[in-house]
């Protein structure tokens, strides 16, 4: 503990002595995402040193997926970050896929695409409508959310669910497409691409949201690669890095992946990153159903054993999340359940750069630099 003593001038004043004060954010606060625990130092309003401790959340995911066979992790990955459920689930299909040497139909692979953009999109409308409203703008919540709805449509009518859509299976989808649903994704798309420019305009037309983000919280490219921090994060601070298009997977490989940067690191930058990609998935999202209108009908799974055991081996699988850089190591003794199967989470890598960014900025400064760090703190925590 350090003590300053501070002189006031003017009348009354007198000698003051004043210490830094350690204070809570959390794990239950409206400024924090959720149940993510701050330890802040602060000098008056400043901080001068930030302390991120997470583990409220923690369910041992990771413990869980070595006593369930290899269809039933699928519902427990789905959930550590359930803004990105059917991404998270793409994941340990396809490390599975590769242990046991499966090709998937064709179809599957352009309806996964699809899906995992449409997914992406809902991800990123979430944190477009919340961000500002954490600053104060209530409006763009009640437009994220109209468009979240026209997209949750179509994912809920291929799937069931709203949030852990349990759509993906070993070898691939659960069950073929509703007749006449890729003209009605179609239409979703074109319909939220066409009102995009609504949300675009109010926030980024809005003086208030960009004093309030320009220049604030910037991550510099060092940091970006020194903490292993991925997705718009790391793009905004200029580090030009997708999986989709350096190390494609699915059909990515045959689409143009148009990938969004910023070079100032700050919030306002992060949001743009996440504003552009919205633009450039709806685009892929057409891409895939232009590309499913023209392929033959054909199956789209594959017929698995009744008992599913992979060969013993190792492999890692890692897939571009909407919030960055999902991977699965899976480990397996040829068994019916893995006999490691490690989680990388973007969030969890992410957050952990605030213990050199939030240092310097004032109290009100750190709601605005946390929201735009866009984490899920169950992907934190696993």
């Amino acid at each position: 503990m350090t003590t300053e003593r501070i002189v006031g001038i003017g009348a009354g004043a007198k000698e003051l002595a004043t210490e830094d004060m350690t204070l809570n954010i959390g794990p239950q606060h409206p400024s924090t995402h959720g149940v993510l625990r701050l330890r802040l130092t602060l000098d008056g309003e400043r901080i001068s040193a930030a302390e991120p401790i997470v583990g409220y959340m923690h369910r041992g995911a990771e413990k869980l997926f070595e006593v369930r066979d290899f269809r039933q992790i699928i519902v427990l990955a789905n959930r550590h970050d359930w803004l990105s459920a059917f991404s998270s689930e793409l994941g340990v299909v396809l490390a599975v896929e590769r242990m046991l040497g499966m090709e998937v139909p064709v179809r599957a692979v352009w309806v996964r695409t699809l899906l995992a953009e449409l997914n992406r999109i809902l991800n990123h409308l979430m944190f477009l409508g919340s961000y500002p409203l954490e600053i104060g703008a209530i409006t763009p919540i009640f437009y994220a959310f109209r468009e979240r709805e026209t997209l949750q449509r179509v994912m809920e009518e291929i799937s069931g669910g709203r949030m852990h859509y349990m759509f993906n299976r070993v070898g691939g989808l659960k069950e073929e497409l509703p007749a006449g649903w890729t003209a009605r994704a179609r239409k979703a798309v074109s319909e939220v691409r066409a009102r995009m420019g609504d949300i675009d305009d109010l926030i980024m037309g809005n003086e208030i949201f960009r004093a309030r983000t320009r220049g604030v919280g910037v991550l510099t490219r060092e940091q970006i690669l020194q903490y292993g921090v991925s997705g718009p994060i790391a793009r905004a601070s200029g580090v030009d890095f997708d999986l989709r298009r350096d190390e494609p997977y699915l059909a990515y490989g045959d689409l143009d992946v148009r990938v969004a940067t910023r070079t100032e690191g700050d919030c306002l930058a992060r949001f743009e990153c996440l504003l552009d990609q919205v633009h450039a998935s709806l685009d892929l999202a057409d891409a895939c159903l232009e590309r499913l209108a023209e392929l033959p009908p054909g199956p789209i799974n594959q017929r698995l054993p009744k008992v599913l055991k992979v060969p013993e081996g190792h492999t890692y699988a890692w897939t571009e999340n909407p919030l960055g850089i999902n991977g699965y190591y899976l480990v397996s003794r040829g068994e019916k359940t893995p006999w490691r199967l490690k989680l990388r989470s973007a969030s969890f890598n992410n957050i952990q750069v605030l213990t050199e960014l939030l240092p310097g900025h004032l109290v009100a400064d750190m709601i605005a630099i946390l929201g735009s760090m866009f984490f899920v703190v169950g992907d934190i925590d696993k």
